[in-house]
């Protein structure tokens, strides 16, 4: 559709061009009109310089071709891409043991990803000590964690958390988190990957 209008742009400007030729530059409202026309194009040309193009003015159809599928991913799949341990509890909804997980007790500024997909799930700057031996955060990024009901355990219904885009295990989300949210993330280490602040 850009392109459309670029080309249409241009024969305007070549129109009109011959026309300001043709009447020798005496008609004024016309000359400005031709003015401005090329003055967009040139916009729009400097623009395609740096790199833009007509698919690259829809991002949509870009996120479509490069973007996987990551809830169809198969268990074996998933096996070859982690670890035992990521596997057991990314995919299976297990729980590594308190105070082992690599980032109980980090304090490393920087972004926590999904360890299955790379979504950003949350910010180090939301992270605070629980005292439960588990990474805990009060907010997540975005919309990028969902939660819903966990009735494993028959008397203690609890809150799954999982990540949006891949469906991966990340904890558990309860009601006793520190303002402003109130919010506690209790998030297994194994499931998360941190990317340091640069």
């Amino acid at each position: 559709m850009a392109s459309h209008g670029l080309s249409l742009g241009l024969a305007t400007t070549y129109i009109s061009s011959k026309t300001q030729l043709e009447f020798g530059f005496k008609s004024k409202p016309l000359l400005l009109a031709s003015r401005a026309l090329r003055k967009s194009n040139r916009v729009s040309l400097s623009v395609r310089a740096m790199g833009s193009s007509a698919s690259s003015q829809k991002p949509e159809r870009i996120q479509e071709a490069g973007s996987i599928d990551y809830k169809s991913v198969s268990d074996e799949e998933w096996k070859k891409r982690l670890s035992g341990e990521q596997f057991y509890v990314a995919r299976q909804k297990g729980t590594e043991r308190a105070f082992t997980g690599e980032y109980w007790n980090k304090k490393t500024p920087g972004i926590y990803h999904c360890i299955c997909c790379d979504t950003p799930l949350f910010e180090s700057s939301t992270k605070f000590d629980s005292g439960t031996g588990w990474p805990s955060y009060y907010q997540p990024i975005g919309n990028n964690v969902t939660s819903k009901l966990d009735l494993s355990i028959i008397f203690m219904p609890r809150q799954e958390v999982t990540c949006a885009v891949c469906d991966a295990h990340l904890g558990h989300v309860f009601d006793d988190g520190p303002p402003p949210t109130g919010k506690r993330y209790c998030i297994n280490s194994v499931s998360l990957k941190l990317k340091p602040k640069q």
